[in-house]
């Protein structure tokens, strides 16, 4: 799911973005729509706002199968949508694992 997408026309690749006093423009070069971006996270499930940030491990293959984490992402998590996941970060305070394992291209 693209990050960004033009409300008028949903475009998602053709858009410019300045910094407007502390603000993201962004201006869509299909159809010309200009517009400040939200940056409150929103679930795309159910459009809460209310958000919980989780840190999510990312892994890769380090040695044959053996799997490490590389980093770590910020994620966020919808109270109603992702409450198991919440309820595992808040009771563990560990990383979440990854929604996918890396895997050999072959």
């Amino acid at each position: 799911m693209p990050l960004v997408v033009c409300p008028t026309c949903d475009e998602d690749e053709d858009l410019d973005g300045r910094d407007v006093d502390g603000t993201i423009e962004i201006t869509c070069g299909t159809c010309g729509t200009v517009w400040a971006r939200d940056l409150t996270p929103q679930c795309d499930t159910c459009g809460r706002t209310d958000l919980r940030d989780a840190l999510q491990a990312i892994l890769d293959k380090s040695r044959g199968t053996q799997l490490s984490i590389q980093g770590m992402k910020v994620v966020w998590l919808c109270p109603d949508c992702d409450a198991e996941k919440l309820r595992r970060w808040l009771d563990s305070n560990v990383p979440l694992p990854p929604d996918d394992l890396p895997v050999d291209p072959r």
